[in-house]
């Protein structure tokens, strides 16, 4: 499969996609947001999205980072999966409802949000929120322009 359009190669759009790099790369630094937890949050919305790029690599950085096969190929069933904590539960659901703010008629839940809170603080929970909504981008550029999956090596972004 063919890109429709390659973005990295625009000026402009390559412009705008930095700018979301660099606030994806600013929760990742400078967040207390557990990095399983950011990983499994990334992988979930691409898998969601059907973003064949973006689950190439976050599926790979988990690997990379040590995460268990099985946990990274439970990541699209992991509710019925018995490989997550609590914490990591809320923060799935919680990617979920906020993927999936078409389908959930009102966003997230008081509840989903609310067990979420159990487990984080303000801060790591800001960081959810900046995650979902930056993947969410990125797997919308993705899926547009057809970007294809399966050539991607962990470290390959600089991260």
């Amino acid at each position: 499969m063919e890109a429709r359009l390659n973005l990295p190669g625009i000026p402009m759009a390559a412009k705008s996609m930095r700018h979301i790099a660099s606030a994806s790369m600013s929760i990742i630094q400078e967040s207390t947001l557990p990095a399983a937890t950011r990983d499994l949050v990334l992988l979930r919305a691409s898998q969601i999205n059907g973003c064949g790029f973006c689950v190439d690599v976050h599926s790979k950085d988990l690997a990379h980072t040590g995460e268990s096969a099985t946990r990274v190929n439970l990541v699209a069933a992991w509710r019925e999966g018995k490989v997550f904590t609590e914490a990591e539960r809320a923060a799935l659901e919680l990617t979920e409802q906020g993927t999936r703010i078409a389908d959930a008629a009102g966003g997230v839940t008081d509840e989903v949000w609310e067990n979420a809170a159990e487990y984080y603080d303000q801060e790591q929970l800001a960081a959810l929120v900046m995650l979902i909504a930056l993947i969410n981008a990125n797997n919308r550029l993705g899926v547009i322009t057809r970007m294809a999956g399966g050539d991607y090596r962990p470290g390959q972004y600089g991260y």
